[in-house]
C-alpha cells in the first residue's frame, strides 16, 4: 500500500473519519460469571438477562468479561494471525479466496462501494458449510464451501478449530440471554444454528498515511444475529451512537483486557421486530501502529427464511419484515463485497414493510 493513496480508498466526504476521538462512556460491561460459574443463583441470572437486554436495547452492543473462553487461546490465535499476516503477499496468495470458497485470503474487501484499509484472512465454523450456489430465488442448486489451510504458522488450522469451539460455546450462551430478554425460550434460537454458516476472520490493518480519507472497514453494520469481536490494545472500532437527533455521533470502544465486544446484527432486529437494532459501526485506522482483530460472525443455516417471530409480533405489533432466505442474502452480499457495484448492497430494510 503505497504512499500516493489509490482512490479506491478515499471515503466520500460526508463519510471521512473525524481524527479528534470521542471515547464512549457507558458502555456496558457486562460479567458473565452467574452462567460460567457452577450453580448459579436465579436472581443472579434473572439481573444479567435484564442488563443483557438493555444493552441491546440501549446501545445494541456491550463488552463482556468472565466469558469462560481461555485467554491462552486466544493468544494463540491472535500470534498466529500475526505470523499469518507478517508473510509476503506472495505467500499470503497461496490460500486465497477464489470462486469456489470464500474462506482464505483477502485484500480488496469493500464496505459500501469503497476499498477497506485491510487485509484478512477466513475461516469457516463449519466444514464444509452448505449454501446456495446464487442469489436467485428459484435456483435451489446448493454448493459445499470448504477452508483454506495455509502451512504457515504451524499447527494454524487446529488453533482456529479450538477457538470456533470456545466462540460457539460463548454465542450459544449469549443467544441464550438475548432469547430470556426477549421473553422468549432459552433455546429458542438454537434451531436456525444447526447447520450454522457462521465464520471467523482475521483482520490486519496496516499503518495508512492517510486516516483522515480512509477507513479499517467503512461505516456498516453486521447482517446476521450477533457478532463476538476480540480487538487488541490499538483500539479503532467506532459506533454510531442511537441518538433521536439528526446529529451523527460516532464514539470509539476503548478495548477492555481480556474482554470480548458483542453486537446485535441484523437478523436479531427482524427476529425481535425492532424491539432490539443493528448498531451501525466501522474501524478507524492509525498512521504509526498496525491493528489486528478477531470477529466470529454467528450466521444461521442458509435456508433459515428469517422473519420477526411469531412470539413478538400481535395485532397492536404486526411484522415489520417481509421474510427473506438467509443463504440468498449471504450470497447476494457476498458478490457485492468484492467488488464495487453501482448500487447499494442488499440491506434488511429493503425487506421492510412499509
Amino acid at each position: 500500500m503505497g504512499v500516493e493513496i489509490d482512490q479506491a480508498f478515499v471515503q466520500d466526504p460526508q463519510h471521512r473519519p473525524n481524527l479528534s476521538i470521542t471515547k464512549a462512556q457507558g458502555i456496558p460491561l457486562i460479567d458473565l460469571s452467574p452462567i460460567t460459574t457452577t450453580n448459579p443463583s436465579p436472581s443472579a441470572i434473572e439481573a444479567l438477562v435484564k442488563e443483557i437486554g438493555s444493552a441491546c436495547k440501549e446501545w445494541g452492543f456491550f463488552q463482556v468479561t468472565n466469558h469462560g473462553v481461555p485467554l491462552s487461546l486466544r493468544e494463540k490465535l491472535e500470534e498466529a494471525s500475526k505470523k499469518f499476516f507478517a508473510q509476503s503477499l506472495e505467500d499470503k496468495k497461496k490460500v486465497s479466496r477464489d470462486e469456489t470458497s470464500p474462506s482464505g485470503y483477502y485484500d480488496t474487501e469493500h464496505t459500501k462501494n469503497v476499498r477497506d484499509w485491510k487485509e484478512v484472512f477466513d475461516f469457516l465454523a463449519k466444514e464444509p458449510t452448505i449454501v446456495p450456489l446464487t442469489s436467485h430465488e428459484l435456483d435451489d442448486t446448493i454448493i459445499h464451501w470448504t477452508n483454506k489451510s495455509p502451512n504457515y504458522p504451524p499447527n494454524f488450522r487446529g488453533i482456529l478449530e479450538k477457538y470456533i469451539e470456545e466462540m460457539g460455546k460463548l454465542a450459544y450462551k449469549l443467544l441464550e440471554l438475548i432469547a430470556m430478554s426477549l421473553g422468549l425460550e432459552a433455546k429458542r434460537f438454537e434451531e436456525f444454528l444447526k447447520d450454522q454458516t457462521s465464520f471467523v476472520r482475521l483482520n490486519h490493518y496496516p499503518p495508512c498515511p492517510y486516516p483522515h480519507l480512509a477507513l479499517g472497514v467503512g461505516r456498516h453494520k453486521d447482517p446476521g444475529p450477533l457478532t463476538i469481536l476480540a480487538q487488541d490494545d490499538v483500539g479503532g472500532l467506532e459506533v454510531k451512537l442511537k441518538h433521536k437527533s439528526d446529529q451523527e455521533q460516532w464514539v470509539r470502544v476503548e478495548p477492555t483486557p481480556n474482554a470480548y465486544i458483542i453486537n446485535v446484527g441484523d437478523i436479531m432486529q427482524v427476529w425481535s421486530n425492532d424491539e432490539y437494532e443493528s448498531v451501525e459501526h466501522r474501524v478507524m485506522v492509525n498512521s504509526e501502529k498496525q491493528r489486528f482483530s478477531i470477529p466470529y460472525f454467528v450466521f444461521p443455516a442458509h435456508d433459515t427464511e428469517v422473519k420477526p417471530l411469531e412470539e413478538l409480533t400481535n395485532e397492536n405489533n404486526p411484522p415489520k419484515y417481509r421474510p427473506y432466505k438467509w443463504g440468498k442474502f449471504l450470497i447476494h452480499r457476498k458478490d457485492s463485497n468484492f467488488q464495487k457495484q453501482n448500487d447499494e448492497n442488499i440491506q434488511i430494510h429493503h425487506f421492510k414493510i412499509a
